[in-house]
């Protein structure tokens, strides 16, 4: 078989872009191509019945890739016999569509890290309240939830806040040093308690579960020798935490003894509460994870607590499974965790993707139409339409710059448009973000897609049409 020949269908505006961007892809990949130029401006406006009515496709080709922009059914262009395939919505992403570079292999995505994820103060939720949450954060990606109890108090409603949860496939440890707490809590159901130490561990040995093991004192691994000495002794399942510490109150050191419990302990299951970095920080929670589950990654802690309180770590469990992935693979792989998990870059984008001050003017050049495209690069927002170019790094100079044209077509609803459009290209621009109009920023796993402006327009119309009873 030869050569695999792709059809490429764009609009004027793409063309200079694809055919430069293809003359160096192709050879590279090992594919042939052809490119069908529509008579439309923009290839964002096209569907498949219209495309459809105009396409012609040369017989060597083997299949039509249209852009990730035409939206409708497809249906219509099965007449044509070969393949027809949705490419990228920007043509600057075909590189990445084709993998170049690297791309996610398919063995991605294994991990072997526990997520547990607290309910905190839960004596104070009802037992509704306590059930929704635990139900987020299982859907979310946790593992096990953690029932976080009130110190210097003893809940009875304990038990059946366990077995509620356990009944719904559930599973759940109890975060009590408190046997009174515990006991009705691992009879109903609980797997794991955190935590023992001195002041409950023979009280342990008669708990039908699995015991998180601490030092009486975070500095003081000498007591955590002598809790592990008695678990062992007596066959009782455990695993060690020798407790993660804030910055500002010995958080090196605390990594530190990390090291050091392994190196006494290699074979010992080991948990790490990660909470004590995320919610005490002034920083986004995701790098944080990310390298705190590096750090368990490679040194075997395979549990992890976390919590999900102040705002800026309420994403912490999603974040959590998406780094243990990614941990996961670059340690047993021996690869560098990048470009291999875009949804942990939310802030910034991997790279700008930029036309170039002079392919925009070239771009500018061939619009005939009224419509306006926005672009944001190299620290300047760009307006086009038919005899416009606009450029300027302030969207109210740039919207006054548009007024004095008087253009006919800019009436309130356009307007507000334009200024949703030009806050977004603001943001990018701000933050180093890629803008594509009528597209959502990319946030990574938080991004909210949204409609295109053609259909937003359409499902206004639609509503107000709908009979009023």
């Amino acid at each position: 078989m030869g050569k695999e020949h792709i059809h490429f269908v764009t609009g004027r505006l793409a063309e200079p872009a694809l055919r430069d961007l293809l003359s160096r892809l192709a050879p590279e990949i090992g594919f042939d191509y052809s490119i069908g130029v529509m008579p439309i401006t923009v290839a964002a406006l096209m569907t498949p019945d219209w495309i459809a009515r105009r396409l012609q496709v040369p017989p060597e080709a083997t299949q039509v890739m249209l852009p990730g922009y035409c939206t409708g059914e497809a249906q219509t262009l099965q007449r044509l016999g070969i393949p027809v395939v949705w490419g990228p919505r920007d043509v600057r992403q075909l590189p990445e569509y084709f993998g170049r570079p690297g791309g996610r292999p398919e063995s991605y995505g294994q991990y072997d890290i526990e997520i547990i994820a607290e309910v905190n103060h839960a004596p104070r939720l009802s037992l509704q309240q306590l059930l929704a949450h635990a139900r987020q954060l299982d859907s979310e990606g946790a593992d096990v939830i953690d029932i976080g109890c009130e110190p210097r108090a003893v809940w009875s409603g304990v038990g059946e806040c366990v077995s509620a949860l356990v009944k719904e496939g559930i599973r759940v440890s109890i975060d009590s040093l408190n046997p009174r707490e515990i006991e009705p809590a691992v009879r109903a159901g609980a797997e794991l308690v955190l935590s023992v130490n001195s002041s409950n561990r023979r009280e342990a040995l008669s708990w039908d579960c699995e015991v998180v093991a601490i030092p009486d004192e975070p500095a003081n691994l000498d007591t955590l020798e002598e809790t592990v000495a008695l678990l062992e002794s007596e066959n009782k399942r455990f695993r060690i935490d020798p407790i993660l510490e804030p910055i500002g109150f010995g958080f090196a050191a605390s990594l530190e003894r990390y090291i050091e419990v392994r190196r006494r302990f290699p074979e010992a299951e080991m948990m790490m509460g990660i909470g004590n970095l995320t919610e005490m920080t002034d920083a986004d929670s995701a790098p944080i994870n990310v390298l705190l589950l590096a750090i368990c990654q490679e040194l075997g802690v395979r549990s992890v607590l976390t919590t999900q309180v102040i705002n800026w770590a309420r994403t912490s469990v999603r974040e959590c499974d998406l780094a243990r992935r990614l941990v996961y693979h670059s340690c047993n792989f021996r690869t560098p965790p990048k470009h291999l998990e875009p949804k942990l870059v939310m802030l910034r984008d991997e790279k700008r993707l930029e036309f170039g001050v002079q392919q925009l003017a070239a771009l500018a050049a061939q619009i005939k139409d009224n419509n306006y495209r926005i672009f944001a690069e190299n620290g300047a927002l760009h307006l086009l339409g038919g005899g416009v170019h606009l450029t300027n790094s302030d969207p109210f100079i740039l919207f006054d710059d548009l007024q004095s044209l008087e253009p006919a077509n800019l009436d309130a609803s356009h307007a507000f448009y334009l200024g949703y459009e030009l806050a977004k290209a603001v943001t990018a621009l701000t933050l180093g973000k890629n803008y594509r109009q009528d597209e959502a920023l990319d946030w990574g796993f938080l991004t909210v897609p949204e409609q295109g402006h053609r259909e937003r327009k359409l499902k206004v119309r639609r509503k107000r049409e709908e009979p009023r009873g």
